[in-house]
């Protein structure tokens, strides 16, 4: 990390003030006196994605804090709604914020929308999700590495299985680029491997709607013949899971998830699900905080940023993409419990004390 980048962290450590994007204000894009206190955007797509609001949302606050301790933050929830985040971005716009961290509801759908920030001189940091248009850093995982994982967990689980298995694919938002590269890993494990019997898209990432797509699975396929599940992430898991329960289908076949939710984390222990996919949150949102203050003080990205990306434009800029964690039965204890994402009191509250006991979580 550059000196002036690190020079940051000597900010003062007072805790600044998060607005609502509930109006537009009359600023006139970034610019601002040199001493003048920064405002810097944090634009998440939804709530119904626990990470958002429980892990994101304030470690990136706590390291916009920490480093600018007189930024102001402007958060917003667009609640699954492309064109709610629009309006938050041209109200962001009009609030004259110096840098806007963006995770897009759409990621092509708020190109435009990134075309008006970049016109107003207002960096946007891609957060999460590679939105179109011209960004000027992004801050994610690697998504084809994640399917890789869930793949090769699914194929692991099925066993012997896996050679005339039958598997269903619940695939993520098609509205998310990330949804597309999670599939794109996982197909790179599976085809050849299992018989990919049906496989469905899951507009806003919906936990009912996976619940309703598996029950349309079933009726189609039988009830004993899926022999595993992929699901993109744990939301899709838990409404694939609930719709294989309604149904009777027992044993329950593998299913895969991501983003470490606590509720998956149970389910894991519960032998209802089989894996997740831990994205540690922390240094995501600390590689996003930090660009986005670098960004608002008109620093280059380069000194937080550890690589490279190509945006769907062709254009080059700095990133960081770290690497995700598959996470079993056999790791919760060195990867959830040991980062302390959760305790093993959240983990084995009843009634799962006696599978947390038999499993070495105590």
């Amino acid at each position: 990390m550059t000196a002036c980048v690190r020079d940051t962290a000597l900010a003062l450590a007072a805790v600044s003030t998060a607005v609502s994007l509930t109006a537009c204000g009359s600023g006139t894009g970034n610019i601002s006196d040199p001493g003048s206190a920064r405002k810097i955007g944090v634009l998440l797509p939804d709530s119904t994605t626990a990470r958002w609001e429980t892990r994101d949302r304030p470690l990136l606050e706590q390291r916009i804090r920490q480093l600018c301790g007189d930024c102001t933050i402007e958060h917003a929830d667009a609640k699954g709604d492309v064109a709610i985040q629009q309006e938050q971005m041209d109200s962001s716009i009009a609030h004259g914020v110096d840098a806007i961290v963006l995770a897009a509801v759409d990621a092509r759908a708020m190109s435009a929308s990134v075309g008006k920030a970049a016109a107003a001189h207002i960096p946007v940091i891609a957060y999460d999700r590679l939105a179109e248009g011209p960004i000027s850093g992004y801050v994610s995982f690697d998504g084809q590495e994640v399917g890789r994982l869930q793949g090769k967990a699914l194929l692991t689980a099925m066993g012997a299985k896996a050679h005339d298995g039958r598997i269903v694919m619940m695939n993520g938002d098609p509205g998310d680029p990330n949804a597309l590269s999670f599939k794109q890993g996982a197909l790179s494990e599976l085809q050849g491997k299992v018989t990919i019997a049906k496989e469905y898209d899951t507009p806003e990432w919906s936990t009912e709607t996976a619940d309703l797509n598996m029950t349309e699975a079933v009726s189609a396929l039988g009830a004993g013949s899926i022999t595993g599940v992929y699901a993109a992430n744990d939301g899709l898991a838990a409404g694939s899971i609930a719709a294989l329960k309604a149904d009777k289908v027992s044993p329950l076949p593998p299913v895969t998830g991501q983003d470490a939710e606590l509720a998956a984390v149970r389910r894991i222990v519960g032998a209802e699900q089989y894996m997740t996919v831990y994205k540690p949150f922390g240094p995501e949102a600390a590689a996003g905080g930090a660009m986005a203050v670098a960004a608002a003080r008109g620093q280059r990205l380069d000194g937080v940023a550890t690589g490279q990306v190509k945006t769907h434009s062709g254009e080059v800029v700095p990133a960081v993409l770290l690497t995700p964690v598959s996470v079993t039965l056999a790791t919760i204890g060195d990867t959830v419990v040991k980062d302390g994402v959760y305790t093993l009191k959240q983990i084995c509250a009843p009634p799962l004390a006696g599978e947390c006991r038999r499993a070495g979580l105590t």
